[in-house]
Formats: C-alpha cells, sequence, structure tokens
C-alpha cells in the first residue's frame, strides 16, 4: 500500500510475480499437544481459547505483513503496539504495494515462508481473493459486533476500518483550495490535481474516481461519468499523472490530492512541523465511503501469529489506535456502546453529513470492469 499510493485495491485479472523461491514454508503448522492445528482453527476459542493462540504465536515468533506503510492508518503505532505487547516481530514487505501485489504474493509464493500471512484489502480485492479460495475463514472474539453487511459470511474477510473520499490541499501553494469535484474542473487548478494511484490497481484512486462518478450524475450501479469527469479533468489541463505521496505533497508536485479523509488528515498533521498548510474537504457533491478487509492467507506460514494480529486489530486497543490515526474503525458503534472509544480522538475525525452507503459486490465488480475497460483511454494523450 502506498503511502498515499496504491495501498489497495488492483482490479481485473491478478497475474503472479515471477518472485524466486526463498526457502520452503514450515513443514507444519503451528500445532497444540493435543492437536489442534492453528492453520484449520476458525477462532480463538476453537484453538484452546486466546492463551494457547499466544502461546503458539510465540513459538512462531514472526508475522509477515506487506503493504502497510506505517503512515497509513496509524498502522505504525499497530505494529509496534502488537510486537510490544507479544514480543513477535513484524515484517512488512513492500509497504507502498497495492491490492494486487499482496495477492500476487500470496498466490506466487504458497508453501514458501516468506509468504505474506494477512492481507489488508480494498473491498473489491477482498472479494477477489476469497473466490480465487486464498483465504482462511477465522472469527475474531468480537466478529458478531461487525455490521451486517461489512463482513463475509464465512468469515473469510471482514471489513476493519474506513473513511471518505476527500480532497488534500497545499493552501500556500493554491489560492482557493477547491472543496467540491466542481471546483476541481475550474481553470486555476490547472496541472495540480493528483490522485494517489492508478484506480485499475489502487482502492484509494478507485474510490476517487467512484466519488467523482456519482458528483456527476453517477452512481453505485454507473462509474462512467467518474470516468469522463477525469477525461474532462485531463483534456482541460487540471488532472496530473503524478501519484500523490507525502513527497511528491511536500515538493509541490500535487497542491491538490484526491485521497481518503484519515490520510489526508494525517498528512495535515505531518506537514505542519514542515510548513505546510494542508488543509481537508469531504466533498458534499460527490461522498464516498468504503472501508479496507482484513483476512489471513489461507497457507500462512505463521497461522497462530496471523490469527492473533487479527484478535488485536479487532481489540479496543487495535480499533482505537485505527482511529487515533483518523480513520473510522469498523467497531466505531460497538466501543461507543461499550464505553471503550476513544472520545478525544473521535471528535476529530473530519466532518461528514449524512449515513454512508456502500456499493454492492455486484456494483464494485460491473464498476472495476468498466474502468479496467476504459480508465487509460479516459486520461491519454
Amino acid at each position: 500500500m502506498t503511502v498515499s499510493l496504491p495501498r489497495t485495491a488492483a482490479l481485473g485479472v491478478i497475474a503472479a510475480l515471477a518472485l524466486s523461491a526463498c526457502g520452503a514454508a514450515p513443514d507444519d503448522s503451528t500445532t497444540t499437544a493435543d492437536g489442534k492445528n492453528a492453520a484449520t482453527a476458525t477462532s480463538a476459542a476453537d484453538f484452546g481459547g486466546l492463551d494457547a493462540l499466544v502461546k503458539a504465536a510465540k513459538k512462531e515468533g514472526k508475522l509477515n505483513a506487506i503493504a502497510l506503510p506505517r503512515d497509513w492508518a496509524n498502522y505504525g503505532a499497530l505494529i509496534d503496539g502488537f510486537e510490544k505487547k507479544y514480543g513477535i516481530k513484524i515484517a512488512v514487505e513492500n509497504p507502498d504495494g497495492s491490492s494486487q501485489d499482496e495477492i500476487n504474493a500470496v498466490t506466487s509464493r504458497k508453501g514458501q515462508d516468506r509468504a505474506p500471512d494477512v492481507l489488508d484489502l480494498g473491498s473489491s480485492f477482498a472479494l477477489s481473493a476469497a473466490q480465487q479460495g486464498l483465504l482462511a475463514p477465522y472469527k475474531v472474539a468480537s466478529y458478531a459486533d461487525i455490521p451486517e453487511g461489512q463482513k463475509d459470511a464465512q468469515a473469510r474477510w471482514y471489513n476493519d476500518y474506513g473513511g471518505y473520499i476527500s480532497i488534500g490541499c497545499d493552501a500556500a501553494r493554491v489560492k482557493t483550495c477547491p472543496t467540491t469535484f466542481a471546483d476541481l474542473l475550474k481553470p486555476q487548478y490547472k496541472g495540480q490535481v493528483a490522485l494517489n494511484g492508478n484506480p485499475t490497481k489502487s482502492g484509494s484512486a478507485f474510490g476517487g474516481v467512484y466519488a467523482a462518478a456519482l458528483a456527476s450524475g453517477g452512481s453505485f450501479d454507473d462509474i462512467q461519468p467518474g470516468l469522463d469527469f477525469f477525461a474532462k479533468l485531463k483534456k482541460n489541463g487540471n488532472y496530473t499523472p503524478v501519484e500523490s505521496t507525502p513527497a511528491t505533497v511536500e515538493k509541490g508536485e500535487t497542491p491538490i490530492s484526491i485521497d481518503w479523509d484519515y490520510l489526508n488528515a494525517g498528512y495535515a498533521d505531518e506537514f505542519k512541523s514542515k510548513g505546510v498548510d494542508w488543509k481537508v474537504a469531504v466533498p458534499a457533491d460527490g461522498q464516498f465511503s468504503q472501508f479496507y478487509s482484513q483476512a489471513i492467507n489461507k497457507d500462512a506460514p505463521h497461522p497462530a501469529a496471523a490469527r492473533l494480529w487479527q484478535e488485536y486489530l479487532y481489540s479496543a486497543e487495535g480499533q482505537n489506535l485505527w482511529l487515533k490515526g483518523y480513520a473510522r474503525p469498523v467497531l466505531m458503534t460497538a466501543l461507543e456502546k461499550a464505553g471503550t472509544l476513544d472520545k478525544t480522538a473521535a471528535a476529530k475525525l473530519p466532518e461528514v453529513s449524512g449515513t454512508p452507503a456502500f456499493p454492492t459486490e455486484d456494483q464494485q465488480s460491473k464498476a472495476k470492469t468498466v474502468l479496467g475497460q476504459g480508465w487509460a483511454k479516459a486520461v491519454s494523450g
């Protein structure tokens, strides 16, 4: 996932990466004295309880993660918190990778000890990975509290955190910051409007096109107006093909960035000390919300650590750490009811009105197909 790039959502057919083998996976998955196997455990209770899972995970001693930038939704604090709590080292490969990169690594490294144990995927990619039979069913302790529609009935994936598409703007370089998609078409923004990745590979960029569609007369069933919007943005010279990252923002290469609100809000904090006045607006004319999804590789080389990581992420501690990174945790309502929500962090979230709606699996699949067929043409030339 890219510090503000592909972080997710590769669209279309997944191609296997030609990666060289580097050691075989362990001969046997972690197994308890009474024969319970972590690789097939569908809950902590199924493995003999959380204590047994912790013991087995510590024995493995490692967790392979992929595409988790430390400044993406406060993942740095989550990684540090898990390592400190359990003494298990997390190795993060390709932090700026995309969802497609994650799935490619799973398929190309099957049977290797360097295969990813866990995945954080754009929702459309979680659906795709489940359909390909790549994910292990596992219910965290708080599974029942995850809202319906945000989890797979077989518990192969479930949403973790999300946010809204927003417009970030360098107020020092841009005289009047845009707050809507309609604003982005104005001539004063020539060469300044960027996405944080290619929408055929990146969940956040995919969300940006979907939001543009909603702002331009489209719907969850019709993403084409979003492609038309970017074609217009390209034609009038406002769109820049430079993929925005904190580095490109700092250099002034992408003074206007369409990205998730939690990333843009996090950058605003990060940039203050560097003299960048980064403003964030959730466009009222293209309000698109989406969550990412957690999953466990069915062939995880460290199956106990993979399951313990999920338990940590869906605990109050883990959920509140995402919240501190301006992301909206999937268990936010449950934490509020239980009195365990970090209210200070919740109060800092970018303001949004109304109730979020999400595209269905079929709508996302259709949108991915349309995008895959038409994106290059929309922004070419």
